[in-house]
Order: structure tokens, then sequence, then C-alpha cells
């Protein structure tokens, strides 16, 4: 480090130059240098005690405290030090004058000043504490002191295993639920953990990691924890995002650190949380050049994957919700060589999550954990948690001592569309609302193959000020046309019904119109629904943020042209099918005027339509 240290060297000689300045200006104490004239004075007044000279230089003392002089350069007020020059002209008969006054001529200096020891021991403080400062920083940058979680902040102690205290309950499969398909994969690394020997003996080797991928809150963390649970191994949980640090080179030892504590423990398990933050591809210009810190810290997990030889018996299990981005180094065979998708529940997984949520929560007879999973196609194990607690919450204000099913039917309306407001809108602003809210829902019960409609209502929620909702009765993996085009129909519905009653488009169709263009877009440019466009995907999943930078100008002209199309179709098939079914509409607008808000089974009445049900 020669240009470090250099620059140390320079910054204490500066230092050494100033100490030494404000020393020597603090040594001149408060003793004021005042005239031979005036020391003469003070001597003929009997009031000096003792001096001592050097050359024509004199110090002395008063027995008396004087005023400052004026023509004097200290900024005390009184004085009883002093020092004075004796000019070499001067004639007087100093000693016989100091003897007449009884004043003694001293061997030692009056005025005491520190010693040249003194002062560069002072002096060298601020540079001794600037060595000790460096060289402190030094060793932590070079011999990664900071690796286990301080970095110049105070290292703190190496990294323990989590769930390991005597007697504590740990998490195992029992505690998962709705992704058993990836139970099954996980239980190979249960089965390595528990007999090594029998694995060793055939030669096999377990993956050296398991990437566990997909979107948040499908219960990642938790199938990690259940593995090490089930193993009965210590488990070392981090999140990627804590080995970043300012300085560069300390996250790859905190890497070092961690792998070397679940190596001593051995067999144990290492989940690192959100990995894509330090293992995005390297090369794509989102660092600051080669050598930054996330991709030193990215090859430090590399290096010491690579160093496993598959018997040591520690696993690494990692989680993301964007393996897309991943460094494919971090995904090849040896490194993190198995991939499991952990994907959103189906219907029986909903229900199974339900009922381990709800285990600690008192349930009325009438809740019917199956029917709220038939309600919540797409939810996620943690907003299923959510839900659960929710419900919980609404109960203890109820002052109730069970959760009833009326309670996890507003928990859930309050999770998917929203708090309700305290609104109060003119009756005109109602009534528009209403003929909005029915236009949507009537064409979502007269479209072929549509959702059913669960609910109507005009109390304002969230940002909406009505809201209708409709669910599938089972869980859709595939989309035709025909429903897409159903899906874009009945979001038009509001707009629509404003247009056929008023003959008037409001602003209330904002959101719709956002879902509306997402559909046609993935229609057109990604599903391949479009004569014109072909069998091709022209834009990528992210298409709003890449949207005009990855296909030709004159396929994106195509792909507006197509949109507009099939936007322009839809909707003047949803004003068709509201003017032949006016009395129907008039009906349901009427109804959600008088109650505000209609339930499924009401809203098929009202509206004269029967729902075949499809279980």
């Amino acid at each position: 480090m020669p240009g470090g240290w250099g620059g140390l060297i320079l910054t204490a000689l500066v230092v050494y130059l100033i100490a030494n300045l404000v020393l020597s200006f603090f040594n001149q104490g408060d003793e004021p240098t005042i005239s031979y004239t005036e020391f003469s004075k003070q001597v003929a007044n009997d009031n000096v005690t003792k001096i001592y000279a050097k050359g024509d230089a004199i110090q002395g003392q008063l027995k008396k405290e004087q005023p400052t002089p004026d023509d004097s350069d200290t900024r005390s007020k009184n004085y009883t030090k002093f020092t004075t020059q004796r000019p070499s002209f001067a004639d007087d008969d100093l000693w016989s004058n100091l003897e007449k006054h009884d004043v003694t001529v001293t061997a030692e200096p009056v005025v005491q000043e520190r010693s040249f020891l003194s002062n560069l021991l002072i002096s060298l403080a601020p540079m001794l504490l600037l060595v000790v400062l460096w060289i402190f920083i030094a060793r932590r940058m070079s011999q990664g002191m900071g690796g286990g979680a301080g970095g110049m902040l105070g290292r703190k102690q190496p990294p323990k295993p989590v769930e390991l205290e005597p007697g504590k309950k740990r998490t195992t499969f029992a505690d998962v639920a709705g992704i058993d398909e990836v139970e099954g994969e996980l239980n190979d690394v249960v089965d390595f953990l528990k007999n090594p020997d029998e694995y060793r003996e055939m030669g096999a080797k377990m993956p050296r990691g398991v990437l566990l991928a997909g979107p948040p809150g499908t219960g990642k963390t938790l199938l990690a924890r259940a593995v090490a649970g089930e193993a009965g191994v210590p488990f070392f949980s981090a999140s990627a995002s804590e080995f970043i640090e300012m300085i560069v080179g300390v996250g790859a030892s905190r890497v070092r650190e961690l792998f070397a504590e679940a190596r001593k423990v051995a067999p144990s398990i290492i989940f690192i949380d959100e990995i894509d933050t330090i293992g995005r591809a390297r090369g794509g210009g989102s660092g600051m050049g080669g050598h930054d810190e996330r991709e030193q810290t990215l090859n430090q997990i590399l290096t010491e994957m690579d160093g496993f030889s598959g018997s040591e018996g520690v696993i690494v299990i990692a989680a993301t919700n964007r393996s897309d981005v991943l460094d494919p180094a971090l995904t090849r065979p040896g490194r993190f060589d198995r991939i499991v998708n952990v994907s959103p529940p189906d219907r029986g997984g909903r229900e199974s999550i339900l009922k381990i949520h709800t285990r600690a929560i008192p349930l009325a007879p009438d809740v019917d954990l199956a029917q709220v999973a038939r309600t919540t196609p797409g939810m996620t194990g943690a907003e299923l948690s959510n839900l659960a607690n929710e419900a919980a919450l609404l109960a203890v204000k109820r002052k109730q001592k069970q959760v009833t099913q009326t309670d996890l039917s507003e928990a859930l309306e309050k999770v998917q569309l929203g708090a309700e407001r305290p609104l109060v809108m003119p009756d005109e602003e109602r009534r528009r609302t209403a003929f909005h809210e029915s236009g949507h829902a009537l064409l979502g019960m007269l479209q072929p193959g549509a959702d059913p409609v669960r609910k109507i209502t005009i109390v304002p929620r969230g940002r909406a000020l009505g809201v209708t909702l409709s669910t599938p009765d089972s869980d859709k993996y595939a989309y035709t046309e025909e429903y897409l085009r159903g899906r874009i129909i009945g979001a038009l519905g509001g707009m629509a019904a404003e247009q056929v009653v008023y003959g008037v488009i409001t602003t209330g169709a904002e959101n719709d119109l956002e879902q509306v263009t997402n559909i046609a877009r993935g229609m057109v440019a990604r599903w391949g629904m479009s004569e014109k466009v072909g069998r091709l995907s022209a834009l990528p999943n992210d298409a709003q943020q890449a949207y005009g930078l990855s296909a030709a100008p004159d396929t994106l002209d195509t792909i507006d042209g197509e949109m507009r199309r099939i936007v322009d179709e839809c909707y003047e098939e949803a004003c068709r099918k509201l003017r032949e079914n006016r009395d129907k509409l008039d009906a349901l607008a009427n109804a959600l005027m008088e109650n505000e808000t209609l339930e499924e089974a009401d809203a098929y009445r009202v509206a004269g339509i029967t729902r075949l049900t499809k279980e």
C-alpha cells in the first residue's frame, strides 16, 4: 500500500507543523511583554519581588498585580509575571537599583516553559492517533477482520446457526402446506443430511446448492427452515444484502467466515435469501467496474461452492423471485445445480395453508375454509396468513370469542378490495357509480366463460368509488383468446355503461383501461393472438419498461394498431350487449342504489340471470 503510506506520512507532517504552531502560540502563556520603562517604574515603586535575566532578556514577578499596559499583546486584564528587554544603550545602574529595592535575582526562569521533550510528545500525539487508525483500517481491509458482520463499525461475533436452542420447536414439513411437489424434491436433501454415509458408499454426490425460485410470499424461507428442521442440522440464515458494504472486500470476507463456520458444524445448511441482490449477471454495467463489492462477493460465493467436494455435508439453499437475472455461473451444475420452482398453491393447497394458519385461531362452526380457498385463487401462503390474521383482528374488535365466516369474508374484501372509506357522495355521483359497477357485473354475467361475479358494491374502497369482484370457480393456468376478450369486455363495461346511459365518459375508468391495455398488449405481442403480428413474442415480459426498445418501429406500429383494433371491437360489443339488456342494467343499478352492496346470489337474482356453477 505504498501510495496509502505516502499519504499518511504527508498528513502526519502537516499535523506536526500545525501542532507546533498551536503549541508555540499557547506556550506564550498569559505573561505580557512590557516596556523597559514600565519595568523601571515598577522597580522604583518597590513592586518587583524577583527577576531572572538571560542576556538582555528579563523575566520578573510583581508583588501586586498591575493592569496590562496598552501596548502589550496579551489578552489578560491584569498580570503579575512579565517579560521585558533591556536596551543595549541603557546606562542605568540596574544592579544597585535592584539591591536598593530588595529585588531577588534568581537562577531559574520565572516563567516556566515546556521542555522540548514535552512539546515533542504532545505534537506527535495526533500523528500517532492517525497511524493507529490507518493500521486499524488496513487490517480490516486486508485480513477481513470485518468478515462476520462488522466492517469498520466494530467486529461482531461470528455467525451462529439459528434454531439450535435445546427444547425449541423447529420448523418441519408439517408446518408447510400447499406445495407438495416441492417437498418431494427437497426430501432428497433431507435424506442426504440424515444418511450421508449411504450416499458416500454409492459414490453419489448431493447437489451443492438448491435454488428456490418463485413469487414473493410463496414460502421459500419457510421451506429452507423446514429442510433444516426435518434433517435436524444447524441452519445458518443470511440475507444477501448483509454482505454488501462500502469497503470493497468486506462482503467477500463475510462469505468466507460464514462458510467456514458452517463447515465446522457440518452437516449443516446455509440459507441465503434474496440472492439476486449480489447474484445478478456480471458485465451488464450494473456495477462500477470489474472489481466492485457486489461482484467480489459473488465471486467469493462461487469459489466457496466450488470448494465443496460433495461430502462435507454443507448444503447451500438460496431464494429469489428474480431467477431470470441471476449470473449463469451461479446456476450451472456444480453450484446451484438444482432449481426448484415454488409456485402459488392450488385450491387444495390453499385450504391446507388456511388450516395451518388458523390452528391457533378459534373458528366458529359456520366457517368453511374450502369456500374461502375457492374464492382466493392466486393468493400465496403469506397472503393467506395475512387473511387469517385480519379475520382474527376483526373478531377482536367486535368482542367475539370466535372467528366467523362473515369475519373471513370481510377480511378477504379488505385484503382484495381495500378498506372502506367514509366518503359522502352526491346522489348523482352515486347513481353514476352504480351504473358503472352494474356494467362491469352484467357483462361478466352475460359473457360466456367469464369469471363469476362474487360481489358488487358502491361503497368507496381504497382508491375506487365502487368495486365489482369476480373470481373463477377453479384455478386457471392457461387462457383462451375468448376468455381474454371476455376480460377486456368486462373491464370496459363500466365505461360502456356510462356511455349508454349518460352519453359521456368520466375519469372513473382509469384503472379499467390499465388492465385492458396490459391484456391487449399481451394478446398481440406475447401470445400470438394477432394475425398481423404473427406467432412470435415481439415484446418481453417486462414490456412496460422495454416497450419501444426490443422491436422494430414497424412492428411496434403494427402492435399498436392491433391493440386498438381488439379494444375497439370489445368496446363496441360491450355497448351493444348493454343496450340489448338495458332493463337488467337498470335493475342492478337501482338495487345498488338501495342496498349499496349485492352479494353473488342477490346480484344474479336481480339481473334475472341463472348462474351455472362449476365445481
